[in-house]
């Protein structure tokens, strides 16, 4: 079903991300998206790091002859610590002499943008690509600069430095505790207890992060169950991202291509196969974590009215009695008057008069179209 344009109108997803939360929150709200920012981890520039200056130093005196860009933002973060330092000039003019080697698309667009040019690049975006190209074609007695995101080496400086290079490592960036953890908290728990539909990892070291505090908090296996009945979408950018995920026994989706684009894509396609709903005389009804969706149109619901329909909307078209819908009422508001004054409104706020049906001396049903 596309909704009303925006397929992903109602869908509540929660950005664990530090890094581009702009651009991918950007991209999720033009679709109709309610996002939430709950980054796991921060990032920590190094812009005024000694030792990176010092290591960029050392690499302009001896330049080296393979230079290694493992992230973009990573290779681009070393440009501006090199240019705040005065020294960009004789960096790159270092790096021109050097071969330039990249892990994926993102470091290879970061060199280019340094006016440099990546002499190969890893398909599959993995370090383990990476690091068997260049074995295969030999390091021995080379110089080799390796640029670190902030999960450390991947196992490239030991690789190399066993293949007997002389390796130089350049750390750039990295991470640090969230720096609102309430939020952090507060979306993990909103995943276990049905207030998100979706959860959104770019890195693997915030997956990990993440993974770790819900089974601090003790609500992984609720996670894991809604993940597990499709109530809830886990998505990662990438495979590598999605690892700790699966590890931590959950259901993980991720794009063929591990770019922010494709994520979004996927996102439009699981919720546009999704969302058939429930067909009734005024379209589709699709229930999301904190609102309905009727053709395209999200009610406005009060928090009550949004139960009552939840739960109408489980029952598909059967009937449910005014005592099993009283429960749902808060209180002392729970008798058969308030029943019918909670439904009233309920047609009231949806704009929709027919979509609850009253079944006389039994209840009330969700009126439910042929299929």
């Amino acid at each position: 079903m596309s909704v009303g344009g925006e397929p992903l109108a109602g869908c509540v997803m929660v950005i664990t991300a530090d890094r581009r939360k702009r651009e991918l929150a950007s991209a999720l709200e033009r679709r109709g998206a309610i996002v939430k920012h709950a980054p796991a981890l921060s990032t920590i520039p190094h812009l005024d790091d000694a030792r990176l200056v010092a290591d960029t130093r050392a690499l302009i005196a001896a330049p080296p002859d393979v230079v290694v860009a493992t992230t973009g933002i990573g290779f681009r973060g070393w440009i501006e610590a090199a240019d705040a330092a005065g020294l960009a000039e004789p960096l790159i003019d270092a790096l021109r002499g050097a071969r330039l080697v990249a892990r994926g698309p993102k470091a290879r667009g970061a060199i280019q943008a340094a006016g440099l040019e990546a002499d190969w690049v890893a398909e599959s975006e993995t370090a383990a690509e990476l690091r068997d190209y260049l074995l295969a074609e030999g390091v021995e007695g080379l110089r080799v600069a390796v640029q670190h995101h902030g999960n450390g080496s991947d196992g490239l400086d030991e690789a190399f430095t066993e293949a007997g290079a002389d390796v130089q490592s350049l750390l750039v960036y990295g991470w640090g505790p969230p720096l609102q953890p309430e939020v952090h908290l507060e979306w993990i728990d909103q995943a276990a207890t049905g207030g998100a539909d979706a959860v959104l990892f770019t890195s693997a070291p915030g997956a990990d992060s993440w993974i770790t505090t819900a089974r601090q908090q003790g609500v992984l296996d609720a996670i894991a169950a809604r993940a597990a009945t499709g109530e809830l979408v886990i998505a990662a950018v990438g495979p590598v991202t999605a690892a700790p995920l699966e590890e931590a026994g959950l259901v993980v989706q991720y794009p063929d291509r591990w770019r922010l684009g494709a994520l979004v894509r996927m996102l439009v396609q699981d919720f546009t196969e999704t969302a058939v709903g429930t067909p009734t005389p005024d379209g589709p009804l699709v229930m999301r974590a904190t609102t309905a969706v009727l053709d395209g149109r999200v009610l406005p619901l009060t928090p009550t009215g949004l139960e009552i329909l939840r739960a109408l909307a489980r029952a598909k078209g059967n009937v449910l009695t005014r005592e099993q819908l009283a429960a749902i009422l808060p209180g002392a508001q729970a008798g058969p008057h308030a029943v019918e004054a909670a439904i009233n409104r309920l047609r009231e706020n949806s704009g929709a008069p027919t979509l609850v049906r009253t079944v006389v001396k039994r209840g009330y049903a969700l009126a439910v179209s042929a299929a």
